[in-house]
């Protein structure tokens, strides 16, 4: 792993002829791949058993714009360029020339990639969509969905149902329907007469009757017409019921219950199927406003985005784009924090994360949500009002209440348990890297850690690969101690440098973890460590960036505004396709970048673009 502090700003967001892509493949095989040949591997895939660090170039030889290998090539680029590899006692070093043109030729192989909206994920409702589509749907509370397993935290989602999530949703629909159909929606309106209608004075009419529920109800939770296949299937549940003696309203009851457990309820689904001769199809307008609605609400589309979708007007782009701004300004919109801004800044888990209660008595469950409140307010506070990306790094504003503005030493300016906005004077604050929530996140129960705040630093918020570390390397505790009895944190930190293996990425990481050594593990500010030694917040990065305090550190990291807002593009196109960046979407990326840096990396900017791109509206049905 290497540092991107130096890396040139790579552009290219056209598409290319076959004549360029030509190029790009000569050279491939006329300068790469002799590089891989000759210096990488003998240790990195000479026979695809061979692979040190996890990494084989067997198969990236043989195809080298395939999207799974689209990490390995950044951090070869990386480690190439910064001479990271091949390592210092290699028999064989490249020749200054090689390296560059290795460095050069990585950035284009995104062009070998036709283009293509990538692999295509069936969206299944997580647990929160899953609860706030029955709230939306049925009037019932959202926790109703609390003991569905969580998702495993990622880009992704999973699209698979094992038998036991199935009998989960079966408990939850029936007690969903408990629920729903004994509530009154006002006097005397009943949530069963607004859902299934009266029932029909003759018997006679009764099935004619559940045919037209049967449409109503499957329009809303399929969240697009049903088939006539699909409403032979709920009828035959309507009919079976009636065989057993139940009557018009139970047999609805079966018909709706019928529908939650379906998988047209459970997946996101088109409204019908691809042309057989077509691979690449555009999204129809109500799998649209599903994508869309899920995206930033995590919930179904609302009457205006369902009534877009019957006028088939939703895939218009400048109606998209208006969508998009109407739902941003909507309270809903905070599910988009939720699902992706507390996982990208780390901060989903930090209720249950365990400190000292000896060291840090007042982390209370107070303090801990006036700490996620602070990080969702400022996200919210730069979506809501179209900021730039960069205020996530350099805000002179935060959100505090009492008890947050203690951890800040504010508490003379602050009273009540109320979050308010205040400007920063201290510019060591102010931004991500200073919030308390964070900083939290990013120590131990018992310290600070500059590895674990290093590497968050890197990678999610300039967009590095940091590989695990060696398994036989022993953490702080596990060292000597008698040989780090009279050494500081930082020294004992600084450790893992004399390990080859080790030293790449903590020449980049320790530093940045370092510069924020001020803050102890809860984010208070202080001057000396739990040692009584004075804290060494200096540090060079490579380029020879040097810092003396988070301040300076901060300015560094914001001169990186390229990197910072492809990585955040590159993870928010991710959280909306529910997949990994792969292959084309690099060239997609490229150009929203182009997109928004002239509009100044403004927040919503970036969201509209993300949702108008090729990967969002499309979808391949190879």
């Amino acid at each position: 792993m290497a540092s991107i502090f130096s890396s040139p700003v790579i552009a290219g967001n056209e598409e290319i002829s076959e004549k360029k892509r030509a190029e790009i493949l000569k050279t491939f095989r006329n300068d790469v791949t002799p590089f891989l040949n000759n210096y990488c591997i003998e240790c990195h895939g000479k026979n695809n058993r061979v692979r040190q660090g996890d990494v084989s170039f067997a198969n990236t030889l043989k195809r080298p714009g395939a999207g799974e290998f689209r990490k390995q090539w950044q951090v070869a680029l990386s480690n190439v360029k910064e001479h990271a590899m091949p390592p210092v006692d290699a028999k064989k070093q490249p020749t200054d020339e090689e390296r560059k043109k290795f460095v050069e030729w990585i950035p284009q192989v995104k062009y070998l990639n036709p283009k293509d909206p990538g692999t295509f994920i069936i969206h299944r409702l997580n647990k929160v969509e899953y609860g706030n589509t029955l709230h939306d749907l049925l009037g019932i509370d959202p926790s109703i969905a609390k003991d569905l397993p969580d998702e495993v935290p990622g880009e992704g989602y999973l699209n698979t149902i094992s038998p036991l999530q199935t009998e989960q949703y079966l408990v939850i629909a029936n007690e969903a329907l408990n629920l729903s159909l004994g509530m009154k929606d006002g006097p005397p309106t009943s949530k069963q007469k607004l859902l299934f209608g009266t029932t029909p004075s003759s018997e006679n009419d009764w099935r004619g009757a559940a045919k037209k529920v049967a449409y109503s109800l499957a329009r809303s939770a399929y969240r697009r017409p049903a088939t006539e296949e699909e409403i032979a299937v709920l009828l035959s549940v309507y009919d079976l019921s009636r065989e057993n003696k139940l009557d018009y309203q139970a047999s609805l009851r079966m018909v709706l219950k019928a529908i939650l457990i379906s998988p047209q309820f459970l997946f996101i689904t088109p409204a019908k199927e691809a042309p057989a001769n077509q691979n690449i199809v555009q999204l129809d307008d109500y799998q649209l406003a599903s994508r869309l609605s899920y995206f930033l609400w995590s919930t179904m589309p609302d009457a205006e985005l369902s009534a877009l979708a019957d006028l088939g007007k939703l895939k218009e782009p400048e109606t998209l784009r208006a969508q998009v701004k109407r739902m941003l300004l909507d309270p809903r919109s905070k599910a988009l924090f939720e699902g992706f801004g507390s996982q990208w800044l780390g901060v989903r888990g930090l209720k249950d994360k365990r400190f000292d209660p000896v060291k840090f008595p007042g982390m209370t469950p107070d303090l801990r949500s006036a700490m996620y409140e602070e990080v969702w307010m400022l996200f919210d506070d730069i979506v809501r009002n179209n900021h730039s990306i960069m205020n996530f790094i350099n805000s002179d504003y935060t959100f505090l209440n009492e008890k947050l503005a203690k951890i800040y030493g504010l508490e003379k300016n602050i009273t009540g348990p109320q979050m308010q906005r205040i400007q920063i004077t201290d510019s060591n604050r102010g931004g991500i890297l200073g919030m308390p929530g964070i900083l939290a996140m990013t120590s131990f129960p018992d310290r600070t850690s500059a590895v674990k705040r290093g590497a968050w630093v890197l990678e999610q918020v300039l967009g590095e690969h940091i590989p695990p570390p060696p398994a036989n390397v022993p953490t702080l505790e596990k060292q000597d101690k008698k040989k780090v009895a009279n050494l500081t944190l930082r020294q004992r930190t600084e450790l893992h440098r004399t390990n080859a293996t080790c030293a790449n990425c903590h020449k980049v990481m320790d530093p940045i973890g370092f510069g924020l050594e001020n803050f102890d593990a809860i984010g208070r500010w202080r001057e000396k460590d739990d040692t009584g030694a004075l804290i060494d917040a200096t540090g060079e990065l490579p380029g020879g960036l040097k810092f003396n305090s988070p301040k300076e550190l901060k300015a560094i990291i914001a001169s990186r505004k390229d990197d910072i807002a492809r990585n955040l593009a590159e993870k928010l196109l991710a959280y909306a396709l529910s997949r990994q960046i792969e292959g084309y979407d690099q060239i997609v990326v490229d150009q929203l970048l182009e997109n928004v840096s002239k509009d100044g990396y403004r927040m919503q900017s970036m969201i509209i673009e993300v949702v108008v791109s090729y990967p969002f509206t499309h979808r391949s049905i190879k």
